[in-house]
Order: C-alpha cells, then structure tokens, then sequence
C-alpha cells in the first residue's frame, strides 16, 4: 500500500537530439570607437565661504555621530551593570534558601 508505483521503463519519451552552437568567427578591421565629445558641465566653485560651511557640516555630522554611538555605549554599560546586580541579588537569594 505504502511502496511506490513506478511507470514501466518503455513510457519514457524518446530522447531529443541538441544541436551545438558555434558562433561564426568574426575578424573585422580593428577601427577604434571615436572618442567620447567631453561633457559641458559646470565646473563646482569653491569659495572660501563655501569651504568653511562644508567644514562646519563634516564636523557637525561627526559630533552628532559621536554623541549617538557614545550614548549607545553607555546604554549597554547601565543594562550590563543592572544585570549584574540582579545576578548577585538572586545569588544572594538562592544561597539563603539554602540554609
């Protein structure tokens, strides 16, 4: 009832026959690609205002950076410290029980 039912071997549909590609080889004259027209862009100008204003934004976002990961690692500090308390108080604990 279990075992598997297996169709017999002759039902399988006859095997397809693949045909290879093989590209045709290709052997042109090298000719180089024309070089790209250079772009019009504006060029950035930087003035000495603009300097000191990228200056004061880099630090800002340093400082703000800093005070984010500092606070984070003093949240880890406090947890770690409060488990550690409430792992000697129920040491404490069990260890009165015991007597």
């Amino acid at each position: 009832m279990f075992t598997p039912k297996y169709p017999p071997q002759d039902t399988a549909p006859p095997p397809t026959v693949q045909t290879v590609y093989r590209p045709v080889p290709y052997a042109p004259a090298h000719i180089p690609a024309p070089p790209a027209p250079p772009a019009h862009r504006p060029s950035v100008q930087l003035t000495a205002g603009s300097t000191l204003a990228l200056v004061a934004g880099g630090g800002a976002a340093v400082l703000v950076v800093g005070a984010v990961l500092v606070s984070m690692l003093l949240a880890v500090a406090v947890t770690a410290a409060s488990v550690a308390v409430c792992a000697v108080v129920v040491c404490s604990i069990l260890k009165g029980n015991k007597r």
